[in-house]
């Protein structure tokens, strides 16, 4: 049973098992671009100097209130604490293991960590993706992870190369028509809420996308 139901003092601190990180490959680092880094180092500084310290303030004059089990403000405000320090937690964790590379400042004909890449299937159809890290995925901008499908069969290829890509109606044939780096927007918050991870896990055999 999840520990939501079965937590009986709502005021005792979560621990960190209930936070679920996007599968990294083993031994590998949270490759993630400046702008993402830089989002996920300002949310967390957010967090910690404003929006705490805030919403303490307000459980610390509800709890004087009186009778915290019928004290609308704060419950509220226990429960947003909760939501805040799990937030947290996961941005420190993030933050820790992250390696910053810099697509625009890539000179490659290969494609890695940071390559934006125009392929072209069979039935004429082009696509253009970003290869970023997982806290970045962003499928309105084409910005996917480096450890989904399609980034795994394009890397350590040129322009002109064909690859096949997994699907689940079968190997889709893909030719590499443009490999470039470039500054990505990276800095914008992801169209989405919900972090991306590959419907096929991450492999653990994956090569380090940072090595040129």
């Amino acid at each position: 049973m999840s520990k939501a139901f079965t937590k009986e003092n709502p005021d005792a601190p979560e621990d960190d098992d209930d936070i679920v990180l996007p599968a990294l490959p083993a031994g590998s680092k949270n490759y993630m671009t400046p702008g993402g880094h830089g989002r996920l180092k300002a949310e967390l500084e957010q967090l910690t100097t404003i929006e705490r310290p805030e919403v303490t303030r307000v459980v610390s004059w509800a709890a004087s209130n009186g009778d915290r089990s019928e004290n609308g403000d704060y419950l509220y405000g226990k429960k947003r604490l909760r939501e805040i320090d799990r937030r947290m937690r996961y941005l420190i964790k993030r933050l820790d293991a992250a390696e910053v590379i810099d697509p625009a400042t890539r000179d490659t004909e290969q494609i890695y960590f940071g390559a934006t890449v125009t392929v072209v299937n069979k039935r004429g159809e082009e696509r253009t993706v970003s290869i970023v890290g997982l806290d970045e995925v962003d499928p309105q901008r084409g910005y996917v992870s480096w450890v989904s499908p399609i980034a795994r069969v394009l890397t350590k290829n040129h322009e002109g190369d064909v690859v096949m890509l997994p699907t689940p109606a079968g190997l889709e044939e893909l030719e590499i028509l443009a490999v470039e780096y470039k500054a990505l927007d990276t800095h914008e918050p992801p169209s989405h809420t919900q972090l991306i991870v590959p419907i096929d896990g991450a492999p653990s055999a994956a090569e380090p996308p940072a090595s040129a």
